[in-house]
């Protein structure tokens, strides 16, 4: 898809990889972004900037009649970029890890699964697409962000399910997997991170590119390159990250 002239919808759209989207998307014409965040305080600054492209949306992902809300409203979106998510960076067995272990299922899996769910009407009747921002964590788990992983590991599956039954109803659906990103969520995590605009550029040119698996970044793409030749290896490396 070429996004220009196309009309966006965002979620998460004040993070980094979602503030920069944005900003992508205009750069390359989009018609109209809805740039969506739980809290539309913190999106409305960026309508203001370009109040002619730019529209202030409030969704809340875990919340059904939220999401619904939105879809009603904007029936015109040709390209859902599901980038709403959250990481507590726990561990499996913290003694808090039961606890965020359900409030990452509930945005990273649910919140992106209703969305899917809410838009894939308007998507089919556009002949549209869907962009989920998933992680290379989601297909390797880092037991240091060991919760984080597992719902990132549930979003992968439910993007391979929605990829396949909406197929026939002509909506494309991408995944993207990056790794570190310089964005609040790696705050104070001492690696090397891509930053969140060559990230956007990536995941846009993929789009544009037909491919529906984007690794956005070196990181990423080292990684699935060991899954694909050495998975056990990857396992284990990752494995030894434990403090």
């Amino acid at each position: 898809m070429d996004v220009s002239g196309k009309v966006v919808l965002v979620t998460g759209a004040n993070g980094g990889i979602g503030w920069a989207l944005v900003n992508e998307l205009l750069e390359r014409g989009a018609a109209k972004v809805y740039a969506a965040a739980r809290n539309i305080e913190a999106v409305a600054q960026m309508a203001k900037f370009d109040p002619g492209h730019v529209v202030a949306l409030r969704i809340d992902v875990t919340h059904e009649t939220s999401v619904a809300t939105a879809a009603a409203q904007c029936q015109d979106v040709d390209l859902l970029i599901n980038n709403a998510g959250v990481n507590h960076c726990k561990s499996l067995l913290d003694p808090d890890g039961l606890e965020t272990a359900r409030q990452e299922i509930k945005v990273n899996y649910l919140g992106t699964l209703s969305m899917c769910r809410a838009f894939a009407a308007v998507l089919a009747a556009r002949s549209g697409a869907i962009a989920n921002v998933c992680s290379i964590l989601g297909l390797v788990n880092l037991p240091v962000n060991g919760t984080y992983s597992a719902s990132k590991a549930a979003g992968h599956s439910l993007l391979q399910g929605v990829r396949a039954e909406l197929a026939s109803r002509g909506v494309k659906v991408y995944g993207v997997y990056p790794g570190p990103v310089d964005t609040r969520m790696t705050a104070g995590q001492d690696m090397d991170k891509a930053t969140p605009e060559q990230v956007a550029k990536i995941i846009l040119d993929g789009i544009a590119k037909d491919e529906e698996y984007i690794f956005p970044d070196a990181m990423s793409q080292d990684v699935y390159r060991g899954l694909l030749n050495a998975p056990r290896e990857v396992e284990q490396q990752f494995g030894a990250m434990l403090p």
